[in-house]
């Protein structure tokens, strides 16, 4: 297949806060699409204040895909992502719907245009014995350990991601060679659809103003109590989840480790840190147009355009 025979879809990306669950709801209605979410949080059950998930009255205006789909302590990765995103948009396009890609996490897009590397360990026991070491030594400790195995890996996953440290050395025992040289080799070269994509962006004060009542709303809204509820439900403080905004700090409050005045500090300020590092990312694309969160027409025109798009003759 070239590439005009490729599936067409509309990724709607930008950095937390900035709008674009209420963006891609408006476009969606208007072309008659579905959401299939892109953000490597919405997709845990339970965990809904704190992820910003679609409301109940969003998910009923437009259909959502790929929200609550797994549960706190399930191992989920940026290929289990672009696999399961890959058959929703099938069917979405077998049926002549519109896919929009909605969300935040650069990873979980790559992985779906792209694909991503996809080596298992071929031995369980593997895997059985990296999570005992974990049990035993830590998170820090199999961190520093691929720190000398795989320093690249390393400096892009942090200290308390045990889920990505655990599948890092779990590639380098089971093949020898470091997950970071295996994703080199796959190069992210051949995109499996037509896409147009569209960032959204605001100045760094008002996204960053924005930021700032988003927590405090997520506060008032009962994130304390979510994040309660997920501790006493069992949900360990060093799951992946639980180490991921908002869930990180209040427990680290609930376990009395930082007062709430630290907590709503660190909070506020690792938000934005990670507004600054999608910003980062997404401004890394090529072919990506930007637009501030109020230009829905203009996005309109840019969909309209790219969907009735035809190849020209003899093209491809």
């Amino acid at each position: 297949m070239n590439q005009l025979e490729l599936p067409k879809i509309i990724i709607i990306c930008g950095p937390t806060g900035v709008g674009k669950t209420g963006f891609a709801i408006r476009l969606a209605q208007r072309f008659g699409g579905q959401i299939v979410g892109a953000d490597s949080m919405q997709i845990y059950r339970r965990m809904d204040i704190g992820t910003a998930k679609p409301t109940a009255a969003e998910q009923a205006a437009v259909r959502h895909h790929l929200v609550d789909i797994v549960d706190p302590g399930d191992d989920f990765d940026a290929a289990d992502y672009g696999r399961r995103a890959g058959t929703v948009i099938q069917e979405l396009v077998d049926a002549g719907v519109v896919p929009f890609v909605v969300g935040g996490t650069g990873l979980y897009i790559k992985a779906l245009v792209y694909g991503l590397f996809q080596g298992r360990s071929a031995d369980p026991a593997v895997r059985r014995g990296l999570k005992a070491e974990l049990a035993e030594q830590g998170a820090a400790a199999l961190h520093a350990r691929l720190g000398r195995l795989d320093p690249q890996a390393a400096a892009r996953i942090h200290p308390n991601d045990a889920y990505r440290i655990l599948r890092a050395l779990e590639v380098i025992t089971a093949t020898g060679r470091p997950i970071s040289d295996h994703h080199g080799t796959h190069g992210f070269a051949r995109a499996r659809y037509q896409t147009l994509t569209i960032g959204l962006e605001l100045p760094r004060e008002a996204l960053y103003a924005r930021i700032d009542q988003r927590v405090e709303a997520m506060l008032a809204a009962g994130l304390l109590e979510e994040v309660r509820g997920l501790l006493a439900q069992g949900c360990d403080p060093g799951l992946k989840a639980m180490q991921s905004l908002g869930y990180r700090h209040l427990t680290e409050f609930l376990q009395g480790r930082l007062t709430w005045e630290e907590a709503l500090r660190t909070l506020k300020r690792d938000h934005r840190r990670y507004a600054k590092r999608q910003f980062t990312w997404f401004k890394a694309l090529a072919d990506i147009h930007w637009l501030a969160p109020d230009q829905v027409e203009t996005a309109a025109e840019m969909v309209a355009a790219f969907l009735l798009a035809k190849p020209a003759p003899g093209a491809g």
